[in-house]
């Protein structure tokens, strides 16, 4: 059995609290986190899978595979690739509904805020309302099948 969106949350809210609430060290571990992103296709990079209302440019790819959804991403800076990786970490793998219906409080919980600016906390906002909205898209997609 697959860990529970909320295990993922708790799993990173530990790895984060390891660095003890330092900047530079929480910062170098999402870009860390962004390298181990896997790496979306050049063809996946449209215009269409952008994620609108991030100030870097993040392409969000989702999948419906049986009545889970994968999803796959990128962006052009690695911060933000690191948050997004993490994104993935919890979303990936899960039906339409876990996604619409995630609580995700691990942001809270590590204070990533705190790191990551308004600018980047309103792309993180933009990134999570569009799995959400994939999550949305498919749940029809499921249902209907």
């Amino acid at each position: 059995m697959s860990q529970s969106i909320q295990d993922v949350q708790n799993e990173i809210i530990e790895e984060f609290s390891m660095l003890d609430g330092d900047m530079e060290m929480t910062i170098g571990y999402v870009m860390e986190l962004g390298e181990t992103l896997e790496p979306l296709e050049e063809e996946k990079k449209t215009e269409e899978n952008i994620v609108k209302g991030c100030q870097s440019k993040v392409w969000l790819d989702a999948q419906l595979q049986g009545d889970k959804i994968h999803f796959k991403a990128d962006s052009n800076t690695a911060i933000t690739k690191g948050l997004v990786s993490i994104l993935v970490r919890i979303l990936s793998g899960r039906s339409p509904k876990e996604i619409v219906d995630a609580d995700l409080f691990f942001i809270d919980k590590v204070g990533l805020n705190r790191f990551i600016g308004t600018q980047r906390s309103n792309g993180l906002g933009a990134m999570i309302k569009q799995m959400k909205i994939y999550g949305l898209a498919f749940a029809t997609q499921v249902k209907s099948q």
